[in-house]
């Protein structure tokens, strides 16, 4: 199994940063897609950022220019830097990576999720 542990959340005011963590962890032979979604409350869950196993990114519209997706492919890590912070930013934000794993057979693909971590904006 693969799992995976976020953290970097917090509360901020209007304007101010944070950084968002997602690490990585298990059989894992190899990670194509990372992602950043984030969901508040009563709302659906949705995709904020993606980076390929190339290093293509791409954002959703409301966080472009003011937040960053990268990622640490020795250390198995995604990031989410997160700046200009907003209130409209509040939310649970879940990291998802997929790629392929090591079993007694060989390898399988995996999908997996972090457990979400807390960013609110307020003043």
């Amino acid at each position: 199994q693969v799992q995976l542990v976020e953290s970097g959340g917090g509360w901020v005011q209007p304007g101010g940063s944070l950084r968002l963590s997602c690490a990585a962890s298990g059989s894992i032979l190899s990670i194509t897609t990372m992602r950043w979604y984030r969901q508040a409350p009563g709302k659906q869950r949705d995709l904020v950022a993606t980076i390929t196993s190339g290093g293509v990114t791409n954002y959703a519209d409301s966080v472009k220019g003011r937040f960053t997706i990268s990622r640490d492919n020795t250390e198995n890590t995604l990031y989410l830097q997160m700046n200009s912070l907003k209130p409209e930013d509040t939310a649970l934000y879940y990291c998802n990576i997929r790629g392929t794993r090591l079993t007694w057979r060989g390898s399988t693909a995996f999908d997996s999720w972090g457990q979400g971590t807390q960013v609110s904006v307020s003043s």
